[in-house]
Order: C-alpha cells, then structure tokens, then sequence
C-alpha cells in the first residue's frame, strides 16, 4: 500500500495526496499501512521516508501527538479525580510526555486546563479568588515540574491571561495566580518582565497590564536595589 502512495505522489502530486489522506480520515490510521509484524515507529518513519514520504511520516506524528495529548489529558484528569499524590502524578505525566514527544509548553497548557476543569467553581466573584488559589496552591509542584524552561513558563503565563479573559470571574484575578506561581517558583521574574513588556497577549491586554503594573514596578525597584548594592560592593 505505500506503493500506492508513491504512484499517487508521483502522478497526482504530494498535496493531492495530503488532501486525500485527510479527507478519507486517513491521517488516524496510517500505522494501519504497515505489516502487523512490524509497527513500530521506528519502522513506519524508515519504510515512509525511504520512499520519499516524508510528509506522510509528519502528518502521522502530528496526529499522533494531538492523540497522546488527549490520552494524557484524560490520565490527568482521571489521577486528580482520585486524589493521587502530585509527585506521583509528575512522574507519571512526565513518562507519558516523554513516551509520546510532547514537548514540555505543550504539557503544561494541558496541566493548566486540566487543574483547572476538575474544580467546581463558586458562582460568585468574590469568593472564587481564595479558592482558586488554594486550589493552585495544592497543584505548584505539578505546574513548577513541567516550567523547566521560559518557553515553557511563557506558555503557562498566556494560558492563564486567556483562561481569565475568557471566564469572567476571574479576569480580576490574573495578578494573585501570577504572584502565587512567582512566589513558588513556578513562574520566574524574566518571564514576568518578559510577558509585560512585549509577550502578552492582546486577550484582556489593558486589565491585566494594569493588575500588574504595581508588581512589575516592585520587582523592577528591587532589581535596582540588588545592582546598586553589587555596585557598592
């Protein structure tokens, strides 16, 4: 059957081919064209590529990926239901992640949404902040396990301003959960600094700039206070 790619390919063109693999429903069931004695990754990535099907072997990690992402998304929601320790649920997420090649920006937005569906959210504005935050606050060494990195961290942060841009209750809020992830050290002060100055989104931009104007001011005078000391040293 990977023939009939080749020829197909061949006479009809790579973006004939892509469209038709998509519209059959194919991009799902690709693995489906390699012997059962030999599905592997390993194996579909050499047999495709070795015939010139590279973007046959993309479209296929692709899908794969976006299905490894829900599977994982449901192994988190199922092991928060159960209550299951954070340590235990990092390392099990991380297997997950790794097994599949999800990269970390990626886990942590599904982190993020995850904790966050499994609360059920007081109705009222001026209750749901203390319990957001005690519920985050349970959760930071599971969000501080997948922001290894800015790119991560700046994920984390953009997933944030959208989820309280798109939930009314807690637009007012977006500067308490960013405090709260700085103070455990799930979100740095550069990716704070960073997202400020330029990496925000333009999701609720005027508000929550200005939440968090009086902590990017304190964070910029100790800046000043910690080089003025270096200096006097």
């Amino acid at each position: 059957l990977i023939e009939v790619f080749v020829t197909w390919k061949q006479e009809k063109g790579l973006q004939s081919l892509m469209t038709a693999l998509k519209k059959g429903g194919l991009e799902g069931r690709l693995m489906e064209f390699v012997p059962p004695n030999k599905r592997s990754e390993e194996y579909f990535r050499s047999a495709f590529e070795e015939k010139g099907l590279a973007e046959v072997v993309k479209l296929h990690m692709a899908q794969a990926c976006q299905e490894a992402k829900r599977d994982l998304q449901l192994h988190l929601e199922e092991e928060l239901a159960d209550g299951r320790p954070v340590k235990d649920i990092v390392a099990d997420v991380r297997d997950i992640a790794q097994k599949h090649l999800i990269p970390e920006q990626e886990v942590i937005t599904l982190v993020w949404t995850t904790v966050m569906n499994v609360a059920e959210w007081n109705k009222k504005e001026e209750l749901v902040a203390e319990q957001a935050l005690k519920h985050l606050q349970k959760y930071t060494p599971l969000f501080a396990a997948f922001t290894s990195t800015a790119k991560s961290e700046m994920a984390l942060t953009l997933k944030i301003q959208e989820y309280c841009y798109e939930n009314m209750n807690f637009m007012k809020i977006f500067q308490k959960i960013i405090l709260l992830f700085y103070k455990t050290n799930v979100i740095s002060e550069e990716v704070v600094m960073k997202w400020y100055k330029d990496g925000h989104s333009v999701k609720g931009k005027m508000m929550f700039l200005e939440q968090m104007k009086k902590f990017v001011e304190w964070l910029q005078s100790a800046e000043e206070e910690s080089e003025s000391g270096e200096e006097d040293d």
